[in-house]
């Protein structure tokens, strides 16, 4: 327990390694066969008994409107009432589901695993109710769990978001490009964001590697251990329980 705010739940980020996009549903859902790791870049989330409410807080203080509140739907999903505070170290819009994350993190908490009913609050709530190393398929509700590798990554997080539906839309409106570099949508997302190039570039030269983008981006990462002002080392973690509370 942590003073006035409750049981603290750490609540990590995923990182995408690779994307395939195999199909397109009626509804503009894509089906997609991808590879993702959990990663100890962590958001706190505290949880306490009392009203349904959720705040923000940390670095990233975000304030979403209640319908785009994956946290506060996540609670309504479930219809349990709690305290939740949420202390944001995950960069949002970066592509690595620090909101789909925390909401994952609250279904965990009070025992929920049914991936094909949580894939309704998002794509990578259930990936994110398993973490560890995963093969990720169907719209993200079909986790198939992978022999945990720890790897150390080396990240870039520009300021700048991407929005996951433009990508897509413009991976669509591309017609379906297949990525070079592991990734399907590497190629819509700098059309969306032609900046995200020069972030690409500077981690590029910074590792002496060729970077990849995590998703839809706007995150690009390298394997291996690259200190240095601005960007982010992180390691993976194994998979957790889904009912345990305690903190990696």
């Amino acid at each position: 327990m942590t003073a006035n705010k409750g049981v603290k739940v750490v609540s990590p980020a995923k990182l995408t390694l690779s994307l395939q996009i195999t199909g397109r549903r009626e509804d503009g859902y894509h089906f997609i066969e991808s590879e993702m790791v959990t990663i100890d870049l962590v958001d706190s989330v505290f949880l306490k008994e009392g009203e349904r409410k959720v705040t923000y807080e940390g670095k990233y203080p975000i304030n979403p409107h209640a319908k785009e509140d994956l946290v506060l739907r996540a609670l309504n999903f479930l219809d349990v009432d709690s305290v939740v505070t949420v202390s944001k170290s995950i960069p949002p819009q970066g592509g690595l589901g620090g909101g789909s994350g925390n909401a994952a993190t609250v279904l965990r908490y009070f025992g929920y695993s049914d991936l094909e009913k949580a894939v309704k609050l998002g794509a990578d709530v259930p990936f994110n109710i398993k973490g560890g190393r995963a093969r990720v398929a169907g719209i993200g509700e079909i986790i198939e769990p992978l022999t945990y590798k720890e790897i150390t990554f080396t990240l870039l997080i520009p300021d700048i978001g991407c929005s996951t539906t433009e990508v897509y839309k413009k991976w669509d409106q591309l017609g379906g490009p297949k990525g070079e570099n592991g990734n399907d949508l590497e190629q819509a997302a700098l059309q969306v964001s032609p900046e995200l190039s020069k972030w690409r570039d500077k981690l590029a030269k910074h590792t002496g590697l060729q970077p990849k983008l995590a998703g839809s981006g706007s995150t690009w990462f390298v394997e291996g251990y690259f200190p240095g002002q601005g960007f982010i080392t992180a390691r993976t973690l194994p998979s957790f329980d889904k009912t345990s509370p305690s903190e990696l």
